[in-house]
């Protein structure tokens, strides 16, 4: 796999969909959960959303319960929360596993691409990779890292 857009990630009905739907948009990708202490960053991630939607930026979310089984057991009362409790409406997939042996395809590529602090392996929730519009991974972002903080950065892509 050469770039993001090469990858097939789960929708929350369990359909497959192809990231090249994205080829050309500016993407924020995210492992989040909801009940997490760092779960009002959704509230962030949606006003980057809203502020940026129409010049190409896509916000991916994906659900992950491998840190302290902090995400709903059903995924529709995952995305139900987003919606009701931050207003999100960019896309939420199916719970996805970010580390280990059953990592899904997209974050194994996402860490080689681009390698924490330590490791290559994801810490926590919310981490986030930014993507430019040919696919290619430009930059990790730490769990902590407000997404308000990331909008120079996206700013530079768009």
């Amino acid at each position: 796999m050469e770039n993001v857009f090469d990858f097939e990630v789960t929708k929350v009905n369990g359909a497959e969909q192809s990231l090249t739907d994205y080829n050309g948009k500016v993407l924020l990708i995210v492992n989040t959960a909801s009940k997490c202490g760092l779960t009002p960053q959704f509230e962030g991630l949606q006003s980057l959303y809203d502020k940026y939607k129409d010049e190409g930026l896509e916000i991916l979310g994906f659900p992950s319960d491998q840190f302290n089984n902090q995400e709903f057991e059903n995924i529709e009362e995952t995305t139900e929360f987003c919606k009701l409790n931050y207003g999100v409406t960019f896309p939420i997939y199916a719970k996805t596993d970010v580390n280990g042996e059953n990592a899904a395809p997209l974050f194994k590529f996402l860490t080689e691409q681009k390698k924490g602090v330590l490791s290559k392996k994801i810490k926590w929730n919310f981490t986030k990779f930014l993507v430019d519009r040919e696919g290619n991974v430009v930059e990790r972002y730490a769990p902590t890292t407000d997404p308000a903080k990331l909008e120079d950065d996206i700013k530079k892509l768009l």
